[in-house]
């Protein structure tokens, strides 16, 4: 895990041969001259950028040649404070599609015109490989416009107009960018899930935005298994008879072999539905204002339903400007970032082709035929930026593999990795044994809630060992005391000193509001419960963090919360709690579901404790039946590594069962048992799990 001793300056491992060549240098030295300073690093730059925002994002606005039409009279008004979410740059209108897919004629711009962008009609704009590099399509930037073209044809024939939902239930894949591009042309509203979620989970997000079309594969490939999906799109189907705006659900054959779906209701071919747009002209992109909305992602639901974020077009695309300065993007970059469609790094993965970029999307399992598959394809695809998980580094970590003695990195200037806390080891292995040394390891951390990142890497600084490299440009972000009563107005604390990290003044890629959260401008009741109940004037992310007081990183050490995070993939309990309720109501009082993470481990694993009803006991049988219940009705990547029977649950006064303290007791920590609990004493069985391998399932000694 990272290391929060700050006794000395921690062990440098990178910097940059030629940090005056990069676009942040670039933009640092149009700031000097626009404002007369004499800013000369990374942390002179950053305080600027959150002192005076709107200058700074102005600055941004004119470094980046977005296709847009209007202008604004300010960009923010600063005196609005974060909570009460202030609006953007109102007056420009603009549309998400038409940048991805065409480049905006700057010969006379005199600020950074990021070349021509590369998008030319012959060349390759979007690789899609399947799962074990099997099979691999290259799409030119004049195919992609085509078929974006097509499908918004039939989109707008079958009705779909601007706040329109489509939802999409698919593999990272080149049809599923099609179906986002195709329907933010329109002005629509985008939401995408991963094929790996059960019926519950799909329902549960998709239910809340009442699309108009839902767009489904039929199959998916993952870990060498061929998976039929035509359970979970009637069972998706039958979920949603009550969405009034429910027209119908579009099937993508995913495949060599369709499935077929002819029998299941309400259902149609992509190829049929393409039909409607044959002969009809090509429909103009609808350019819609900075703050409307334009994708809607989801929460992990720790405590309940997910709750549906919806960011805006222009806020996104701020967001994924700063990512030119901070990653150095360019329209010769290749980009390879492993994730699914359900996590919030789709949208960083397919972004980059706004800069002229070439997406390559990988659909399948990182481990198949071998944890050596991403980097076959680094290699093959000439890759430039990639991005990947703690998890996978530890993977060809423990099996000894070195990338840079058995494939060709030449190309590869950026790892970044994100998910779950890069242990210190890691950083040091990437650098002494593994990777190129001139490519940038870059530790990201960041969240769904704000389609971008709190900690990221910059071209300007050394790298260092521990910890994301630095702060976001124009985001003010600080470390709260976590013992502050809710509601508390905080002051930032020392660098070096854990706290609860917060950003203290607005920037653009907060939530434009949550879906279905009461009448009225954000922030609404959900909103303010989920970000601004915790401390007064202060957006709280949920994340524990401290600030190196040498070197300016942001180490994340965990959540504040209780969401689950084994291999970065992040989920909340409340899932695990709705399949024990709903599979084992006879057999399961109740349960509680936490990670553990010691000092000594690498990664996070699931522990979940039951509570036997009574005269029953927890046996190997059911142990299987719960993890196979919960690989049904979710994925197999959230089932528990361990199931224990416990005598009783931890709870407050007023009924609520707490994980917070049991995690911390598991993951090796002595805890104070809060005032509010009912039964604190029950805190001490817990101790035992701290050796957890000592432990034999189904059960515990008593």
């Amino acid at each position: 895990m990272a290391s929060t001793n700050f006794d000395k300056l921690p062990r440098k491992l990178w910097e940059h041969t030629d940090r005056e060549s990069t676009r942040m240098w670039r933009f640092m030295q149009d700031v000097n001259k626009r404002y007369n300073l004499n800013l000369q690093s990374f942390t002179q730059l950053y305080k600027w950028s959150c002192a005076h925002r709107s200058d700074f994002y102005r600055q941004l606005w004119e470094f980046i040649p977005y296709i847009h039409e209007g202008t604004y009279t300010r960009v923010v008004d600063e005196s609005i404070p974060i909570t009460g979410v202030p609006r953007w740059f109102e007056g420009v209108r603009l549309n998400w599609a038409e940048n991805a897919l065409y480049s905006r004629d700057t010969s006379s711009s005199s600020t950074e015109a990021l070349c021509k962008l590369n998008k030319e009609d012959d060349k390759i704009a979007f690789t899609e490989v399947r799962e074990g590099n099997t099979e691999i399509r290259h799409v030119t930037w004049g195919e992609l416009r085509q078929d974006v073209a097509a499908l918004s044809a039939a989109l707008k024939e079958r009705g779909l107009q601007k706040g329109d939902r489509v939802v999409i239930v698919g593999g990272h894949s080149y049809r599923t960018y099609v179906v986002f591009m195709a329907t933010v042309w329109l002005g629509g509203i985008f939401s995408s899930s991963s094929t790996d979620m059960g019926v519950g989970g799909l329902l549960q997000r998709a239910v809340q935005v009442n699309p108009k079309f839902v767009f489904f594969d039929d199959g998916t490939l993952y870990n060498g298994k061929t998976i039929d999906l035509r359970p979970n799109i009637r069972g998706m189907m039958e979920g949603m008879s009550e969405c009034d705006n429910l027209q119908s659900f579009i099937i993508i054959q995913r495949l060599a072999k369709p499935f077929d779906t002819s029998a299941i209701p309400k259902t149609e071919r992509f190829e049929t539905f393409l039909q409607a747009g044959v002969n009809k002209p090509r429909p103009a992109a609808v350019r819609v204002e900075f703050m409307d909305p334009s994708i809607i992602v989801y929460s992990s639901g720790t405590t309940g339903t997910p709750k549906a974020l919806v960011h805006a077009v222009g806020t996104v695309f701020i967001s994924s400007s700063r990512d030119v300065l901070h990653r150095n993007y360019g329209p010769t970059d290749v980009g390879l970032q492993y994730t699914t469609t359900g996590w919030i790094m789709y949208l960083s993965s397919v972004a980059i082709t706004i800069y002229g970029a070439r997406c390559v999307a990988y659909d399948g399992s990182p481990l198949v035929p071998d944890p050596k598959v991403l980097l076959k394809i680094a290699e093959e695809q000439k890759v430039t930026v990639m991005g990947v998980s703690p998890r996978w580094l530890g993977e060809l970590m423990k099996r000894g593999v070195v990338p840079r003695e058995e494939f060709d990195l030449g190309s590869l200037r950026t790892v970044t990795s994100t998910g779950m806390v890069l242990p210190d080891q890691m950083f040091e292995w990437f650098y002494d044994t593994a990777f190129p040394k001139r490519a940038q390891l870059a530790n990201i951390s960041g969240g769904t809630d704000i389609a971008g990142c709190f900690g990221q890497e910059n071209p300007l600084d050394p790298v260092y060992v521990g910890g994301c490299q630095g702060p976001v440009l124009g985001i003010p972000i600080a470390a709260y005391d976590h013992d502050l009563p809710e509601g508390s107005p905080g002051t930032p604390l020392p660098h070096g000193t854990p706290g609860d990290l917060v950003a203290t003044a607005a920037f653009p890629n907060m939530p434009v509001f949550l879906w279905n959260d009461g009448p009225g401008p954000a922030p609404g009741p959900k909103y303010r419960a989920a970000y601004f109940e915790r401390f007064a004037g202060a957006w709280a992310q949920g994340d524990f963090c401290a600030m190196n007081p040498h070197t300016g990183a942001v180490l994340m050490l965990g959540r504040s919360d209780g969401v689950l995070n084994p291999s970065g993939i992040r989920f909340g309990s409340a899932d695990i709690y709705a399949v024990m309720e709903r599979c084992f109501p006879n057999e399961i009082a109740d349960s509680l579901c936490v990670g553990q993470r010691r000092q000594q481990d690498l990664d996070e694993r699931v522990v979940l404790f039951v509570l036997m009803k009574p005269g029953l006991t927890l046996d190997l049988k059911l142990v299987k039946r719960i993890k196979d219940a919960i690989a049904e009705g979710l994925t197999k990547r959230h089932v528990p590594k361990y199931v224990f029977e416990i005598p009783e649950i931890p709870t407050t006064v007023n009924g609520k069962k707490v994980e917070t303290p049991v995690k911390s007791i598991i993951s090796g920590r002595a805890i104070k048992p809060s005032g509010t609990l009912l039964n604190p004493q029950c805190l001490q069985h817990f101790y035992q799990y701290q050796k957890i391998e000592e432990l034999v399932e189904p059960r515990a000694k008593l």
